[in-house]
């Protein structure tokens, strides 16, 4: 007698290494399927901003995976941060817990970290990406850059908001991204300032630069953020992106120039615009898409990373409750997302504007408010709705859905 309940669609490849994907192949190993992750960058990528966790809805996720205790030790620790004047002097400060969260990481630490929790049973190829895709009614055929091609059951893009995956199975990026009017550029450099776990902040019209304190303050991060239409610059041309960077920054005041210069000679530099993406559907035939492929809510929202975490845990989880039945499990997985991650797209909205106010008087009333914002009633209402939005969702038991 054949059982209906035994797995099918087991070879599933995901094409990205960062967060959404290891988190991925993490829980589908648990439920027993067959990962495989492909990976652009010859290996982890190492550096990039710090990112939060928020609620118990991510950190449970967490805790189930047995890397929370990993990621305590790796947090960042860190405090209030404060807006300066170009003297450096802080002219108001926001509390820790409207940018950091329960738990704050670098990305490059939560990726290791996530990493090293599956690195036993799934096969990473890095310094590859797909090609192309070829899907029949039994399978997907890809072909990658340098690796023979392949047959996989299940492709799931987990590549970022310049998804490869998503280009090649969904079309042009332009149908899905939209840009947010600024772009960011970080790096590490030495904390010069001396920064305790905590972070200076600069604002002009138009532009912001920042330093916070990373790994136990023996380092620091240099952000900085700028108002610009959508650039046409190629996202592996380094020298034209640090190139522009000093175009809007050269002679801004405060810390611009010696971050700069810095810049140069910094290891894991990064530069990107901002924007969100949407999408009618995350998933076609058999190829998916998870985290910010599919529905980045921006870096400035601070849900990202929740977001691709959950994402992930309940795609996984969907195939899992329906043994392998992609159809059933797709839709599931886009039913119990949708609402979940139009909340947190909407943390992303509006917040650009505020980060780089394109007047000097936006800027100045700006810097008024943070100044009282201590003093004020709904001080923390942000993190309030924050912390909110992150528990937005109900979380289902997928080890014991699995069983039945």
């Amino acid at each position: 007698m054949k059982n209906n309940n035994a797995p099918k669609n087991l070879d599933v490849l995901i094409s990205g290494a960062s967060i959404a994907g290891p988190a991925l192949a993490y829980w589908l190993h648990r439920h027993g399927f067959n990962p495989t992750l492909v990976e652009r960058a010859p290996a982890l990528r190492d550096g990039g901003y710090a990112v939060d966790f928020r609620g118990e809805a991510h950190l449970s996720i967490l805790r189930r995976m047995g890397v929370l205790d990993d990621l305590e030790r790796a947090r960042t620790g860190m405090g209030s941060m404060s807006y300066v004047n170009g003297a450096g002097k802080p002219v108001a400060e926001m509390p820790a817990d409207l940018f950091a969260g329960d738990l704050e990481i670098l990305r490059g630490d939560l990726s290791r970290i996530l990493y090293d929790a599956t690195k036993e049973h799934t096969e990473y190829l890095f310094g590859d990406s797909i090609a192309s895709l070829t899907e029949d009614p039994h399978g997907v055929t890809v072909t990658f850059e340098r690796a023979a091609p392949r047959r996989f059951d299940l492709v799931i893009g987990a590549d970022g908001l310049h998804s490869n995956t998503r280009r090649l199975a969904f079309g042009p990026e332009e149908q899905f991204v939209k840009h947010l009017g600024v772009h960011c550029a970080i790096f590490t450099t030495a904390n010069h300032l001396g920064l305790d776990h905590t972070g200076h902040a600069y604002r002009t019209a138009g532009r912001l630069v920042a330093m916070y304190s990373a790994r136990h303050n023996t380092e620091a991060k240099a952000v900085f953020y700028f108002a610009s239409p959508q650039q046409d610059l190629d996202r592996r041309d380094v020298a034209r992106q640090q190139a522009a960077l000093a175009e809007h920054f050269t002679g801004n005041g405060w810390q611009s120039d010696r971050l700069l210069h810095d810049m140069r000679h910094a290891p894991d530099f990064y530069f990107d615009s901002v924007g969100q993406v949407h999408m009618d559907t995350w998933t076609r035939g058999r190829i998916a898409l998870i985290g910010d492929a599919a529905y980045c809510p921006s870096s400035l929202s601070g849900m990202g990373s929740g977001l691709a975490l959950v994402g992930a845990y309940v795609l996984a989880g969907e195939l899992a409750a329906a043994h392998g039945d992609h159809r059933a499990a797709f839709a599931r997985y886009e039913e119990e997302m949708r609402e979940y991650a139009r909340g947190c797209q909407k943390m992303g909205d509006g917040v650009a504007k505020l980060m780089v106010p394109r007047t000097r008087f936006l800027a100045a009333l700006l810097d008024r408010y943070y100044k009282l914002i201590p003093y004020l009633p709904g001080k923390n209402m942000a993190a309030k709705i924050a912390r909110k939005t992150a528990e937005n969702i109900t979380l289902r038991d997928y080890d014991v859905l699995a069983r039945r």
